[in-house]
């Protein structure tokens, strides 16, 4: 048998509510809704299922240390593949790559991803009053906050490198907004402008609040199948033309240049030769933006300019609506929702942008879309590359 084309035939996100889950539903029952959501959009059932990945920090230490179990158990399924792989923000593009290989393989036929968080409800994102262990010992006790104080780190490195300023970090985050403004999912949506973002308060300098993503609930889901299977569905088929990922390091002192994003390099360059194309044949690119430098050293990682060009590069609008190079189109984790690990909503505005489902934030004629996860402090990188055709 020869291999497989893989698609993905369904996409949702549970409702936001400016960052509060109607009902008070907890992580089990979000993910249940995205994955009915998914499914109905396929024409899919739960029983179809065969596959499950999910990744999250909700029930640790309890339950939520035994993901799949726990969801597969909330769901009523019994799936033969299960990935609880979790790498950060970018362990749903991995999710994404480790289905494709199992359908393609024939060990699956249909693969759910989801992912789900009350991190605002619970107020839970506090990492204060843990005792350090392994590797963090040697940052934590110093001082340094986690996370903001490693992508500090990195934004100073980067600056003091290349020239970059606290301007062009700022262009990243007013450009996010003007795509959250034609979002009404989007949690911020008022007009903000450099000046707005340099003028708010400093986290962890250079890093501004508004250089910051939000803290809110959420969740979401994918389904994949293949490519013959999606011809008896409802939805139209996204194909997923290329995946990779990488990791470098835990602790931010174990990072291999704290000016450059390896991880985020090796995924990309490893998904840019599966799909066959270079970064050049990308219309639409949602990239993972915890903090606006994570945006920054990825994009001159995946090619998109050069090594030490992102300044100047996301300058005057470049990745804003009407701009060049249209990017984190949904508002992106800035602005439209951060519900701890942000990497599934990725995949689905780039599904959404694929399809013509955008509405009045759809980007003419797109045909090829990237996705690009980012996970712990630079950590890891999970690329995905998708088409219409």
């Amino acid at each position: 048998m020869g291999k497989r084309q893989v698609v993905i035939v369904g996409v949702a996100d549970a409702p936001l509510e400016k960052g509060v889950i109607p009902g008070g539903a907890n992580d089990l029952e979000i993910q249940a809704r995205a994955a009915k959501a998914a499914l109905d959009e396929a024409g899919l059932k739960l029983s179809d299922v065969d596959g499950l990945s999910t990744a999250g920090l909700w029930g640790i230490p309890g339950p939520g240390q035994f993901a799949t179990l726990s969801l597969s158990e909330h769901l009523g399924i019994r799936p033969k593949f299960s990935d609880s792989t979790n790498l950060g923000g970018s362990a749903f593009e991995a999710h994404v790559g480790h289905a494709a290989m199992a359908i393609e393989s024939g060990a699956i036929d249909v693969a759910l991803i989801t992912y789900g968080s009350t991190q605002k409800s619970q107020r839970s994102r506090n990492l204060g009053g843990r005792p350090p262990s392994f590797s963090l010992q040697f940052d934590t006790p110093y001082g340094l906050p986690n996370p903001v104080g490693a992508y500090a780190m990195a934004a100073t490195r980067h600056m003091h490198e290349y020239g970059t300023t606290s301007e062009h970090l700022a262009e990243i985050a007013v450009a996010t907004r003007q795509w959250a403004m034609k979002n009404p999912g989007a949690t911020m949506r008022d007009p903000l402008t450099v000046e707005d973002v340099l003028s708010s308060k400093t986290i962890t300098d250079p890093l501004h609040l508004l250089d910051c993503c939000l803290v809110t609930d959420g969740g979401g889901a994918v389904v994949l199948t293949t490519e013959e299977r999606a011809r008896d569905l409802k939805a139209r088929p996204i194909y997923v033309r290329g995946h990779g990922e990488s990791q470098t390091h835990m602790s931010i002192a174990a990072m291999p240049d704290l000016a450059f994003h390896t991880a985020a390099a090796e995924s990309g360059v490893r998904a840019f030769e599966m799909a066959g194309i270079g970064p050049e044949a990308i219309d639409v690119a949602e990239i993972y933006d915890s903090f606006t430098i994570t945006v920054l050293l990825t994009l001159e990682a995946l090619g998109f300019c050069g090594r030490g060009e992102g300044g100047p590069f996301v300058s005057n609008g470049r990745t804003g609506p009407g701009g060049a190079f249209p990017m984190n189109t949904n508002g992106g984790g800035l602005s439209y929702a951060h519900p701890g690990m942000y990497g599934i909503f990725l995949l689905i505005e780039a599904v959404r942008q694929l399809r013509g489902e955008a509405g009045e934030r759809q980007v003419a004629n797109v045909k090829t879309a990237l996705a690009h996860g980012t996970g712990g402090v630079l950590s890891s990188g999970a690329t995905c590359i998708l088409s219409n055709h």
